[in-house]
Parts: structure tokens; C-alpha cells; sequence
């Protein structure tokens, strides 16, 4: 089964020329006819073949057994998951069958390696439970037991698109604001938004705005209230109800895009400054436990190992525990969390 979406192909012709009215109607007093640009057209998303085998194969079952769930489906939409929470239920019944499976044919051949070396019989039984049948049921309790931890990738997907978003949001307001500065309508702003690249997924998320208006005949607030609601930052929600709530009464959507511009400038500057300090406390910290820490204490171990015999062959085997894996581990640790830190931001 396919899930049908809306695309459509580039086109050098105007938006002004995208709408039109009836001939000796005045603009204000009809209704609004929309001509799709040249090449626009609806295109059929298929599903990849495992995908289709994984919904011939569990489709009849999920839909038998299927509640709606709308956060799943929410969270499906926010990640930008081209897939309906049935097909999505049906490729993780199958992916959890398969790893349900695997494990049980693993824990065969090994209890049948370890029959043949002639181990106890408790052995290849425990043995045989631990890899075929724990990991089965948990398999099953995590994906079908728990709802919460169902639906845990499509969120995980949409909070990594939320900051996405947010990475490049302070960018494209400027982009935004400088648009609106030279007088252009705000469905031009958001089209034009979309054929920026260099925006990211915040360029995607005017996509969608740009397809619901030329393509599905929704109107620009409309489409933008839309939008607002299936982001995942919540900070381009906070703009675009901002942008909503501006034109619905009757304010200057200008003044707003360029206040909207200064105040995310200012909250990247404050986070700037956040994270430099928060480096700072870092670089202190690794200096007093990476470095000065395990020097005192190999200096204390040595001179504990010459002045007692006794103990100087278990002083010399903590000794080698310090260097050979406390400091290597701490080091790691600390360009770890500084690596994330820099992913976050």
C-alpha cells in the first residue's frame, strides 16, 4: 500500500501569474480561483519492497487490531515519516518477529555447539533461555507492551528535527525579515524560503507551507496555522501563531518578522554565552580531575610502594589500574560530553 503526498516540479513561471480571478468579477467581491503552475502535479510516495513486504505481511493483522493513536501519527507527521501509523506498526511487527527469530536460531545452534562438547544439560538450557527466549519476550514488552516506548523513534526523530529547526531558525529569520522589509507577500517569503537550502529544515517546513497553498488550495494563514502545528520546534510554532495572531488583527506583519529577527539574534548571543561558560567550567574541572588528580595519586602510590614491602605489589597493580584505565576513561569521558555539547548546539 502507498501513502500519497503532494510534490511538485520547479517552474520558471511567476507566482503572480499562479492566481487568478473570474473575468469582470472584482478581486474583493469572488472567490479565489488557483492555477497550479506548470508541471505541478500530485506524485504517489511508494512504499520500498521491504516495506510492502512488511504490510502484506502484518497489514491485515495491525489493521484488525489497531487503535488510533493520534500522538503516534503526530509524531510521524513532525518527523517528516512519509508512513500512516498502520504501515509503521506493521514494519515494527515484522522487524521485532525477525530479531524474535534470529534469536531463537542463534540459541539453538549454540545449545547445539554446546551438546556437542558435551556440557551439562543445565548449561545449554540457561544458555538456550537467555539468548532465544529473554530476548524474544522483551523484543515484544519494549515495541508492543509499553505505548510509550512504541512510538519512541518517531519522536526521537521529530526532537532531532526540532533541533534542526532550531539551529538554523536564527538565519532564516533574517532571510524572512529582509524580504519583508522590501514589501513581499508572505506566501513569496515562505516559497522563496523553501528554495534555500542552506535553511535546512526550516526550508523544508516552507515547503509544506508553499505545497498547501499552491497545490492544495489552502489559503496562506490557513497554511501557515497548519504548520504551526506539526512543527517540531517550538520556536517556529511560537512564529508562525506570532505570524497568525499578527495578520488576524489587522497588525504590520513587517515590524513583526524584524522584531521576531532581533529577539532570536539576542537568545543565540545568550546561549552563546551559556555554552562558553559552561566550557570554561569544564576545561576547570578536566584540569583538576584529568590532570592534577591522578598525578597526586601516582606520586602518593610510589612513594607507598618503596616504603612498604608488604603491600608494594598490590600498590603497583592500582597503580597500574590509574594509568592504564581511570585517566584513558576520564579523558574519553570528557571529549565525549564537550562532543555532544557541540552536536547540541
Amino acid at each position: 500500500m502507498a501513502s500519497t503526498a503532494f510534490g511538485k516540479l520547479e517552474t520558471r513561471r511567476t507566482l503572480t501569474k499562479t492566481k487568478r480571478f473570474r473575468t469582470g468579477d472584482e478581486p474583493q467581491k469572488t472567490h479565489r480561483l488557483v492555477l497550479l503552475p506548470k508541471g505541478a502535479k500530485p506524485v504517489s510516495v511508494a512504499l520500498s519492497p521491504w516495506h510492502e513486504f512488511a504490510w502484506r505481511t502484518f497489514g491485515g493483522f495491525v489493521q484488525a487490531r489497531y487503535k488510533e493513536n493520534q500522538d503516534l501519527e503526530d509524531n510521524l507527521l513532525r518527523a517528516h515519516i512519509k508512513l500512516r501509523p498502520e504501515e509503521y506498526l506493521a514494519i515494527a511487527w515484522l522487524n521485532t518477529t525477525i530479531a524474535a527469530v534470529s534469536a531463537v536460531a542463534v540459541a539453538f545452534f549454540l545449545a547445539l555447539f554446546l551438546f556437542v562438547l558435551r556440557a551439562s544439560i543445565s548449561l545449554v538450557v540457561v544458555g538456550f533461555a537467555l539468548i532465544a527466549i529473554v530476548p524474544g519476550l522483551l523484543a515484544y514488552a519494549v515495541y508492543f507492551g509499553v505505548p510509550v516506548l512504541l512510538k519512541g523513534k518517531p519522536a526521537g526523530m521529530a526532537k532531532k528535527r526540532g533541533k534542526q529547526v532550531d539551529k538554523k531558525i536564527t538565519g532564516s529569520m533574517s532571510f524572512i525579515s529582509a524580504m519583508a522589509s522590501a514589501d513581499v507577500p508572505v506566501d513569496v517569503i515562505f516559497k522563496e524560503l523553501s528554495k534555500q537550502p542552506v535553511y535546512g529544515e526550516v526550508a523544508k517546513e516552507a515547503e509544506w507551507i508553499t505545497r498547501d497553498t499552491e497545490l492544495l488550495g489552502v489559503d496562506i494563514l490557513s497554511a501557515i496555522r497548519n504548520a504551526a502545528g506539526r512543527s517540531p520546534s517550538s520556536k517556529f510554532q511560537d512564529f508562525l501563531q506570532g505570524v497568525v495572531t499578527t495578520s488576524t488583527s489587522g497588525g504590520q506583519l513587517k515590524p513583526y518578522f524584524l522584531m521576531k529577527a532581533e529577539q532570536f539574534e539576542k537568545e543565540d548571543r545568550l546561549e552563546m554565552r551559556k555554552r562558553m561558560e559552561t566550557l570554561g567550567m569544564l576545561a576547570e574541572s578536566f584540569v583538576t580531575v584529568v590532570v592534577a588528580f591522578p598525578l597526586f595519586l601516582v606520586v602518593i602510590m610510589a612513594i607507598m610502594a618503596l616504603i612498604s614491602k608488604t603491600q608494594s605489589g598490590f600498590v603497583l597493580s592500582l597503580l597500574y589500574v590509574v594509568v592504564g584505565l581511570m585517566i584513558p576513561i576520564s579523558q574519553f569521558g570528557f571529549i565525549f560530553v564537550i562532543w555532544n555539547m557541540e552536536q547540541e548546539a
